[in-house]
């Protein structure tokens, strides 16, 4: 069992940015693809962004340009920086890590999901 902790949430005005940081227990990072996925109230878990076995990296349309998401082999951890943030990004945001290699953006293609980290943006 891979338990992936997450951290660097927390309450930021509108433009400001934020780092959020994952590291799987006792696994190493690079052995999976490692994605983010939000959450906002009453909506559904939503795909953010994901960084492949091999490194490719991967964008929901919705932050591409203002997000990048980078893995840290020496530090075990996977980042996803944000940038400008807007009140719309406001959410939980979850890590999860799949085994497979290769891209996928659905829920049911990762193995293991973190706690959840809060983001709120204020406008």
């Amino acid at each position: 069992q891979v338990q992936l902790v997450e951290s660097g949430g927390g309450l930021v005005q509108a433009g400001d940015s934020l780092r959020l940081s994952c590291a799987p227990s006792g696994r190493t990072v690079s052995s999976y693809g490692m994605g983010w996925f939000r959450q906002a109230p009453g909506k559904e878990r939503e795909f953010v962004a994901m960084i492949s076995r091999g490194g490719s990296t991967y964008y929901a349309d919705s932050v591409k340009g203002r997000s990048t998401i980078s893995r840290d082999n020496a530090q075990n951890t996977v980042y996803l920086q944000m940038n400008s943030l807007k009140p719309e990004d406001t959410a939980v945001y979850y890590c999860a890590a799949r085994w497979q290699f290769g891209f996928t953006w659905s829920l049911s293609g990762y193995d293991y999901w973190g706690q959840g980290t809060q983001v709120t943006v204020s406008s």
